[in-house]
């Protein structure tokens, strides 16, 4: 079974830094897109940030230049490093799966929460 696994959230100062990281398992983890999603209360889930196969990335506008994101295939791992936390960064923030050959492989896990105070 494939087990995605979020860690590093909780409770940060506005201007602050986190790094969450999301092991894998179950998963060829070098052949897929890994990213990064959050959502907010009251809010739909939006697209944070992600990091293709090669080690492309992709940032959405709200996080570019604060927030980064990496991949250790070693370690199965995916890492979003958050500096300069602001209050509306707060949301659950998942980590996700991505693999299209001949088939869709879509995968997440439950979250963890990010809490900016101000």
């Amino acid at each position: 079974q494939v087990q995605l696994v979020e860690s590093g959230g909780g409770l940060v100062q506005s201007g602050g830094s986190l790094r969450l990281s999301c092991a894998a398992s179950g998963i060829i983890f070098s052949g897929y897109v890994m990213g990064w999603y959050r959502q907010a209360p009251g809010k739909q889930r939006e697209l944070v940030a992600r990091i293709t196969t090669s080690g492309t990335t992709n940032y959405a506008d709200s996080v570019k230049g604060r927030f980064t994101i990496s991949r250790d295939n070693a370690k199965n791992t995916v890492y979003l490093q958050m500096n300069s936390l602001k209050p509306e960064d707060t949301a659950v923030y998942y980590c996700n799966a991505f693999l299209s050959v001949l088939i869709t492989s879509d995968y997440w896990g439950r979250g963890t929460q990010v809490t900016v105070s101000s």
